[in-house]
């Protein structure tokens, strides 16, 4: 510094003792420029205060020389106590050098700076607020200063700051949400920690609303929640605790739909106590908000969904996100299958245009640019960002929703509750909005095909409520359903059609029929079946649950009359026979086909008998299935007939298996009235005939002894002779049936028996058959 210069109104003695190295030489040079300040006040100098602050800052403060900047700070201070009230009028000259000296690289020089500006505020008072954003710049630097005298400075200063802006009313919190908002994502701990503290200052304050800025803070408040330091997670909960009281609250003044697309990004993360809180708060904005949530369904549906196949590390979440799936599921009703009407927005806050956000919605919202289900958000906050949020109409984006849904349950890897809470999702849009999901079927049905060799039972099941409300649905049916893309699928076109007349009292709809012509049998669950019932696994059980759930949701006539024409015309016999087996067990012994058996056990209406013509002719795949179809039926000649055909046909164990199990079957309930028909030998000859031919095809087995004690109970055995000059036919004969050919059906049994010998013989002869038949 040149001494020779002038600094008047400062005297020689007040600028060399700023400039002096000592700290109490730079003190009382202060004391002189306080007392000389307090002159010109008195005075109403002003051009003398502004010299002189002018001096301290140019030639003092902004130095090259380190104790001129200090002797300068301290100058200023005492300028600041001096001009008392009236500082105000000259705040700017004197905060302005202050704050530069905060990024000095002296850490001493910087806490001189805490001190000088720490003084200047506590006189000036309220008058700072006007250059608040500069100050709480400043001190949000110094908050991660290394130096711990700096950080206690700036804390002592940072207290100040806050108890004036909550004293005051004029605090500007339109100016400061930019540079909040700025704040907010740094990465430092001390500036978190800084930042929380002033939220919670600013939330307590009665006339300062942050929940109206809320949209612009939240995703950093998030960013804050995944700290590493205890203490900055725990502050950054309480506030955002307390952002959620005031929320519900006031849920009027909430803008729900700016701050959708946050919570659905932050539901997404591997933190558990974010992913927790973002969903907790997306749970309230879902009851709060209402239909206004609608639009975001696809983005929400991303976020929760995956979190319902939590484990128990995460319950707390699972469970959340269950609620959060139930409520969003009630949102959507019928009105949202009208077509797209403009409709006054429910709530203030609407959804989006549906162009805009078809435009911008991508990831995990509609799936990636390539159909992909990508739960990272690539295009950050736009995604979800509304349009028109003001004005436009609550409107359900289904394709969204479906390209989510059809995702996630295509994904092999995602976890039994999702896959169900997919299906869920699927049934309550094909109920509620049946006209718009019509034209996702055709995307839909291949994975729901496929979805049918799911491990999970519940799954399956699930899975055919969803496909027998797309069969039943009147919605998008058309005479000629068109040729749909399903794996492992080889029903012709032709197989899809609408039911003959012939068959129109027994199928209810055309949906039905072609759903049935997918299902069976290249359905997978159905093929699956076969390569159990090969294995000697438990045939019946991967099949009878599926097939009893069809039954019950769609009607079980049209289930085996549709079975029943598919297996005619298949062309593995092998897997026919086995269907046969599996299908007629189901019929024999499942609950939910009580009414069909009654019906078939009299055949008394043109459609029960020709019911059981079209099962009979499927039933011919497997010799004893006829059989028992005719016990069923009360057809006891005809089953006598059949029996008497057995001579000609190849014994080998599994034929005698399934004789066993026939056994075996006539002693359960559900023959307990052709049990009772043993009483009346005179009516029910061919009956006794019957079982007496299946007592000797049996081994000398258990189950010849069971049948043959069986036999023996029925009274008198010697009016087991028949005249062929019988007046009257017994009624089991059914003679009084003209519209069933018995002779026909005799014949088509033993062409479908000649078909499966000769199957056989070809495999013997190609060596991959093992030959399995009894010598007796």
């Amino acid at each position: 510094m040149n001494p020779e210069k002038d600094f008047a109104p400062l005297t020689p003695n007040i600028v060399r003792a700023l400039n002096d190295k000592l700290y109490e030489k730079r003190k009382v040079a202060a004391l002189e420029i306080e007392k000389l300040v307090r002159e010109f006040v008195a005075q109403n100098n002003t051009v003398q205060i502004k010299h002189v602050i002018q001096t301290l800052s140019q030639e003092f403060a902004l130095s090259q020389h380190p104790h001129s900047r200090k002797g300068g700070l301290i100058g200023l201070a005492a300028c600041s106590i001096a001009l008392g009230k009236d500082s105000g009028l000259y705040l700017k000259e004197l905060i302005e050098p202050v704050l530069t000296c905060f990024n000095d690289a002296d850490s001493r020089l910087r806490y001189y700076a805490c001190e000088a500006l720490y003084n200047i505020v506590k006189v000036a008072r309220g008058a700072v607020l006007p250059h608040f954003n500069v100050l709480f710049d400043g001190l949000s630097k110094l908050a991660a200063d290394p130096d711990p005298n700096v950080k206690s400075g700036s804390e002592l200063l940072d207290r100040l700051l806050k108890d004036i802006v909550t004293e005051s009313n004029k605090f500007d919190l339109v100016g400061f949400i930019p540079l909040l908002r700025e704040r907010i994502y740094s990465n430092n701990q001390y500036a978190r920690q800084f930042i929380i503290s002033w939220i919670l200052v600013l939330e307590s304050v009665p006339d300062i609303n942050l929940l109206d800025y809320l949209p612009e803070i939240l995703d950093g408040l998030f960013q804050i929640l995944g700290d590493n330091g205890k203490e900055i997670r725990k502050m950054c909960e309480v506030v955002l605790g307390e952002f959620l009281k005031e929320t519900k609250k006031n849920p009027s003044s909430v803008k729900f739909a700016e701050m959708a697309n946050i919570l659905v990004i932050h539901c997404q993360t591997t933190d558990d106590l974010i992913q927790l809180t973002a969903m907790c708060w997306l749970r309230e904005f879902i009851q709060l908000a209402g239909r206004v949530m609608l639009p975001y369904s696809s983005g929400i549906l991303t976020a929760v969904l995956p979190c319902l196949a939590y484990d128990d590390r995460k319950r707390n979440i699972k469970e959340v996100a269950n609620v959060c799936n139930q409520s969003l599921m009630k949102l959507v009703t019928p009105e949202d299958d009208e077509p797209n009407e403009p409709r006054p927005a429910v709530q203030k806050q609407a959804g989006p245009n549906p162009e805009d956000c078809a435009e911008k919605q991508e990831g995990p919202a509609s799936g990636g640019p390539d159909g992909s289900c990508d739960s990272s958000f690539s295009n950050g906050l736009s995604v979800f960002t509304p349009a028109n949020a003001e004005r436009a109409p609550v409107t359900l984006h289904l394709d969204g929703i479906v390209q989510v849904l059809n995702c996630h349950l295509s994904d092999t890897a995602i976890g039994m509750m999702t896959r169900i809470a997919v299906l869920k999702w699927l049934y309550h849009l094909y109920i509620k909005t049946p006209r718009k999901m019509s034209r996702h079927t055709d995307s839909l049905f291949p994975v729901l095909l496929q979805t049918l060799s799911d491990e999970s039972d519940e799954v399956i099941l699930k899975d055919l409520e969803v496909l027998a409300e797309i069969a039943s649905s009147p919605a998008g049916q058309t005479d000629d359903p068109g040729p749909l893309d399903g794996p492992d699928l080889r029903v012709s076109h032709s197989e899809l059609q609408a039911p003959t007349p012939s068959r129109a009292g027994l199928l209810n709809t055309p949906g039905e029929s072609s759903l049935l012509g997918w299902l069976w049998p290249r359905g997978p669950w159905a093929r699956r079946c076969s390569v159990l019932s090969g294995t000697g696994c438990s045939w019946h059980l991967p099949l009878a649950t599926p097939h009893r759930q069809l039954c019950l949701l769609l009607h079980a006539e049209s289930i085996f009359h549709s079975m029943a024409d598919i297996l005619l015309r298949e062309e593995d016999l092998t897997f026919a026979s086995t269907m046969v087996h599996t299908l007629n067990t189901i019929l024999l012994t499942s609950t939910e086909l009580f009414q069909l058996r009654n019906q078939l056990k009299d055949l008394k209406t043109p459609e029960s008998r020709n019911l059981f013509c079209c099962l009979y002719r499927s039933w011919c795949h497997n010799p004893v299935t006829t059989v028992s179809l005719c016990f069923l039926t009360q057809n006891y000649r005809h089953a006598y007939d059949l029996i008497q055909k057995f001579g000609d046909l190849e014994v080998t164990v599994d034929f005698l298996t399934e004789v066993d199990k026939l056994v075996q079957l006539i002693e359960c309930p559900i023959f307990t009235y052709l049990r009772l028909q043993l009483l009346d030998v005179k009516s029910n000859p061919y009956l006794i005939k019957a079982l007496y031919g299946l007592l000797m095809l049996l081994p000398q087995s258990s189950a010849f002894q069971l049948l043959s004690h069986r036999l023996q109970c029925v009274p008198n055995p010697e009016l087991l002779q028949t005249e062929d000059g019988l007046k009257a036919a017994p009624k089991s004969q059914k003679a009084d049936s003209p519209s069933i050919d018995y002779a026909e059906l005799l014949q088509h049994f033993e062409r479908v028996q000649k078909k499966h010998l000769e199957v056989r013989h070809q495999r013997s002869g190609r060596g991959d058959h093992l030959d399995r038949r009894v010598v007796l």
